[in-house]
């Protein structure tokens, strides 16, 4: 297949330049293990699990097994007024990964929703316990939550307040980001030691100027992947998780990116030793083979919507999507915990972390332009100095053409971000990271 034989017209494609697209489509036809095959016929490693969500490799039997038995017992059934025999078989076997008493778990389609699902429970629980003017959200500067509203609202991203703000939640405040880019510019497997207390902020400025009384929840990334990897200070989300304590507000952590694996854990919540009220969870979980996100929560937020004076008929939480709990996503999303556990990928995804961890900062400390290095668990980061004038080029440029070269890499701003597949062996990260380095050096 080449160019002329790709009718572009009608699909409009997210979150890409489409003009600059069209002059040169990357259309991607097949996958296995490590590899896309490109529509003219080329190889190229996938270094970023195809946004995070291919952990466990393209194209594995056992999920693909898994999801066809489904479709040929029960391919769908309405998730209002029923439940399916997958939908409560995953929710049994996420809810035995997530650590402390994240035991309910609702289910939705991505990321995104499962944001926006875990703000209505917020809400909701608050009001079922009789505080319901706590309808205040606190999020993260350049914290990322999905593309809906609620998300958005809670998200620190300019671009999206840029266009969207008029339709964003009002009662929401952020706390300042997590990177300190003169004294931990460089990090290596570790958690940053920070001088300050970073949160001072919040229990100083921000918790007095709405009144700790009024807010709902805090929710946050434990590492923040989207905006490049960025790394708490150490002893970060206990404290937090102590000043929630303290206010009564709930903590919610975005693991979306972080859960199932990235970090060699189930969550990051195991990683940090910290139990949030609701953890979101979406990408891995299904291997990126069909869409299924959710939220995990505490018992006491079911317990405390379930503790209501109206009869028994009456809905307790207002609140669903058409293809909440979908029986083969649940099917696919089984399949791959099985799969991931009997092959000890996440164990595996905390050794190759380090291989890929000394092969970044080995490779790029001293390079051209390069301002910082960020590597913790299965995923590194390199940050480059922004051309004047055009910040982001430098990384998209460099994106385009190890695209070119047969790697697949991540561009978030200006850095550019490499996060394979659990099964990555050393050959793959030697020839992403010098594909990589060989194109910072060019477009110095």
């Amino acid at each position: 297949m080449d160019n002329r034989e790709l009718r572009m017209d009608n699909h409009w494609l997210p979150f890409t330049p489409n003009r600059s697209f069209r002059k040169d489509p990357r259309v991607l036809v097949g996958a296995d293990g490590m590899h896309f095959t490109t529509h003219d016929g080329r190889q190229v490693i996938d270094g970023i699990s195809s946004l995070w969500c291919v952990g466990a490799g393209h194209n594995r039997k056992p999920i693909n097994e898994a999801i066809k038995k489904q479709l040929d017992t029960l391919d769908y059934a309405t998730a209002f007024q029923f439940g399916n025999d997958q939908a409560f078989k995953a929710a049994e076997m996420i809810a035995a990964m997530a650590p402390g008493d994240l035991n309910r778990v609702l289910f939705c389609n991505s990321g995104s929703e499962a944001a926006d699902t875990a703000i209505k429970v917020a809400l909701a629980y608050h009001r079922a316990r009789g505080e319901g003017h706590r309808n205040v959200f606190i999020g993260r500067e350049r914290g990322y939550h999905g593309v809906g509203l609620g998300g958005m609202s809670v998200g620190g991203i300019p671009a999206n307040r840029k266009v969207y703000g008029a339709a964003m939640m009002p009662r929401v405040d952020h706390m300042r980001f997590i990177h300190d880019p003169v004294n931990q510019a460089y990090i290596h497997h570790q958690e940053p030691v920070w001088q300050e207390d970073i949160l001072l902020e919040l229990e100083n400025r921000i918790l007095p100027l709405h009144d700790p009384s009024n807010v709902a929840a805090v929710i946050v990334e434990p590492i923040a992947g989207s905006a490049g990897w960025y790394i708490p200070p150490k002893g970060y989300l206990k404290r937090l998780r102590e000043i929630c304590d303290k206010h009564g507000i709930l903590l919610v952590f975005d693991e979306v990116i972080t859960g199932f694996g990235r970090l060699g854990t189930n969550f990051a919540a195991d990683f940090y030793g910290v139990v949030p009220d609701m953890l979101t969870f979406a990408k891995c979980v299904t291997n990126g083979v069909i869409p299924l996100g959710g939220v995990i929560c505490r018992d006491k937020l079911y317990d405390a919507m379930m503790k209501t004076d109206a009869p028994e008929h009456v809905i307790e939480f207002f609140h669903g999507y058409t293809y909440s709990g979908h029986p083969v996503a649940c099917a696919a999303a089984i399949a791959t915990i099985d799969l991931c556990n009997k092959e000890g990928l996440y164990p595996r995804a905390a050794e190759m972390g380090k291989v890929l961890g000394d092969a970044f900062h080995s490779t790029f400390k001293g390079l051209p332009n390069v301002i910082g290095i960020r590597s913790l668990g299965l995923a590194a980061a390199v940050e480059l100095a922004p051309i004047a004038g055009s910040p982001g080029k430098r990384a998209y440029d460099i994106f385009v053409d190890c695209f070119k070269k047969g790697s697949l890499v991540r561009p978030a701003g200006d850095v550019l971000v490499i996060a394979p597949p659990y099964v990555v062996e050393k050959s793959h990260i030697d020839q992403l990271v010098n594909t990589l380095a060989d194109s910072v050096k060019a477009h110095a």
